[in-house]
């Protein structure tokens, strides 16, 4: 059995309505939980100057959330972006520009507008290996 990631589906509502709202570009931002659940999401602004393909999440994000977040018993847990009109698969650029091991990788896919799809990855050792989602309430 791989290894997976429980997502919550209010995350998930959020996550396909932020990629939606970006679309044509690519949406962008961090995935909050602990213990293997992702229950809380953080929408980011997509820096990147060709934001139809790529992104950059904001830094200030990433670190005003990691603030916000000590103390608890939630961290940011990964990072998510969406592919508006291709797989959920990571492209070259994806594998190119991955860091942080220790994070879950979801990208969201609207190349079906009436079913997207969500899959999450692990990166390590240069690759991205895939992650079951199991849905939660």
């Amino acid at each position: 059995m791989r290894e997976g990631v429980t997502l919550r589906a209010a995350v998930r509502a959020d996550l396909i309505a932020h990629a939606r709202a970006d679309a044509p570009n690519e949406c962008c931002g961090l995935l909050i939980g602990g213990g293997g659940v992702i229950d809380g999401c953080v929408r980011a602004r997509n820096l990147h100057p060709a934001p139809a393909t790529r992104y950059i999440l904001d830094p200030a994000i990433h670190i005003a959330t990691r603030r916000q977040l000590r103390g608890t018993r939630r961290e940011v847990i990964g990072c998510y972006h969406s592919h508006p009109a291709a797989a959920a698969v990571p492209s070259e650029t994806d594998v190119a520009e991955a860091h942080y091991p220790e994070f879950v990788w979801l990208i969201v896919s609207l190349s079906d507008v009436r079913a997207p799809d969500i899959a999450a990855y692990r990166f390590d050792n240069g690759r991205f290996s895939p992650l079951a989602v199991v849905p939660a309430a």
